[in-house]
Formats: C-alpha cells, structure tokens, sequence
C-alpha cells in the first residue's frame, strides 16, 4: 500500500498535475504526503530572513493547488542540495513513494547537467513516480500499462497496479510479457490462451478478482521499445514497471553503471516513455 508520499516540489508544471491526477485514485486519498521544497543553501546572511518567508510562502501556495486535504499533508522547507535532500527526507519519512518531475535525461548527459531525478533514481531504494517536464498530456488515470515477466519485483508491481486501479470506475490494466525473445508464433499462443500462461496467468487472476478489465500483449521486439510503443499506441496514462536495485548492501553508495550509462531496461522506459512511470523496488542483498 501507498501510504506516505514525498512530492518533490518544482513549482506549476506537470508533476502538479499528475499528483492532482492521482488524488482522484480513493488509496491515495488516504496517503499522508510530505510536500518538500527544496532551496540553495545560502551564502550571505543579509536577506537570509526574507528569503526563507518568501520560500515558505511559495509551498504554501503549491500547496493550496493541489488542494490536498490539511490532515493529510505536511509542508517541508529545506536547505541543502535537492538531490541529496530528497534521498535524506524520503528515508525520514519512509516514503512508499516519491513523486518528482524528470528532464527525460539519461547516462552521461544526466550526470552532467546535475539531474536530480537520475541521483535520486540511482541512488534511492524507494518506489519513484517520475513526471517528464512538458512533454505529453498528463490525463486522468484510467489506462494502466504493467510490464510483466517471473521476478518479485513483476508481482510487486502487478500489487501497486491492482491497488491503484481497482477502486477506479471502468479502469484498464495492461499486462505486457517482457521476455525479450518472443516471436509472432509465441504471441500468438500467448492471446490465444493467456490463462495459461505463467507469467501472464496470476494477473489475470488478480484482475478478474477485482473486477478489474484487462487485455494482453507480447509483441515481438526489445522489451524497453515495445513497452514504450505499446503506451504510446494505447493511451496508457500511468506506466509500472520493477526497477531492480542489484548492488549488495556494502555497495548501495556506489553508481550501479547500467543506470549510470542509461543501459537498463528500467532507465530506458523512465527516459523514452510517453507518459508518467512509476518504478517499483524491491531491495535484494
């Protein structure tokens, strides 16, 4: 369950609006959210007094946009870097889930142009819901794309999917098998039968036990491609999919490199997907 969530505050954009988006979904109705601004610390302490009023004026205002109810947030100002101060303030709160606005930067170019949501990608354990700056129309979520394949970290995210979507009147879930060597013939039994199939059985159950609607797909390509194709094609409004954190507990400071350079499937759906993704975690040692 989504219980606690960290909104990382960038000002009026579309990260506004897929929270605002979100609050229509009864789960997140009942989250507590910390709304977190984050400021430059400062050098000269002349108009430091000023400055902070101004700042905390500013979050107040975010927050009467997005119109949360006042017992369920909690207003945040801090100073410090925003990418260290968002990992630091979701491990505070425990956060079950970060939602932060993205470039669509990735690899190298992300690291040089100091991204925020690339370090907090890397370098968090939390579940994400990344919102690209302007580049598509945030809509209501009705449409939910779910990559699928055998791992835990697929269950976990067929759980946040089911969970968001089942109290959401004439909502759609979309199972993708992501076995990157499917061929027509293997798609073609797949739709025939998909009840059959054992990755794309238990979603089905799952989806029938909530009366949730569903279809099927496993078309032929590389699986980062064709997810993003598949959202684009079908109007998904929310993309899930599991994001593995696969360095040992020693190593959770260092840079996992197939992030670093864009290389995973998880970085490649984040940076080219059309429309939000939310990237479920599961810690492994």
């Amino acid at each position: 369950m989504i219980e606690t969530i960290l909104l990382a505050s960038s000002g009026p954009g579309n990260t506004e609006t897929m929270f605002k988006a979100l609050l229509e979904i009864p789960m997140i109705q009942r989250s507590q959210v910390t709304v977190l601004k984050v400021v430059p610390p400062k050098t000269a302490a002349g108009n430091m007094g000023d400055q902070r009023s101004d700042n905390a004026q500013e979050l107040t205002e975010t927050i009467a946009r997005l119109g949360i109810e006042t017992a369920k947030v909690t207003p945040m100002l801090r100073e410090g870097e925003p990418k260290d101060e968002v990992c630091k303030v979701a491990d505070e709160i425990g956060a079950d889930l970060i939602i932060m606005g993205s470039r669509g930067l990735s690899g190298l170019k992300a690291i040089f142009k100091n991204s925020v949501s690339q370090y907090v990608f890397q370098l968090s354990s939390r579940p994400m819901l990344l919102v690209k700056d302007d580049l598509y129309s945030i809509r209501p979520v009705k449409r939910v794309l779910v990559a699928l394949d055998k791992s835990d970290m697929a269950k976990e995210s067929l759980k946040v999917a089911i969970d968001l979507t089942r109290d959401i009147k004439d909502s759609e879930l979309v199972f993708v098998h992501t076995l990157s060597n499917l061929r027509n013939s293997v798609d073609e039994a797949i739709n025939a039968n998909p009840e059959t199939d054992p990755v794309l059985a238990p979603a089905i159950a799952e989806a029938k036990r909530y009366r949730i609607n569903y279809r099927c797909v496993a078309p032929e390509g590389q699986p980062g491609k064709r997810i993003c194709e598949l959202a684009d094609s079908l109007n998904v409004n929310l993309l899930v999919l599991g994001s593995p954190d696969r360095r040992p507990s020693i190593a959770k400071g260092l840079p996992d490199i197939d992030r670093l350079l864009g290389k995973s499937l998880s970085d490649y759906v984040r940076v080219n997907a059309p429309c939000p993704v939310l990237l479920t975690r599961i810690e492994t040692d």
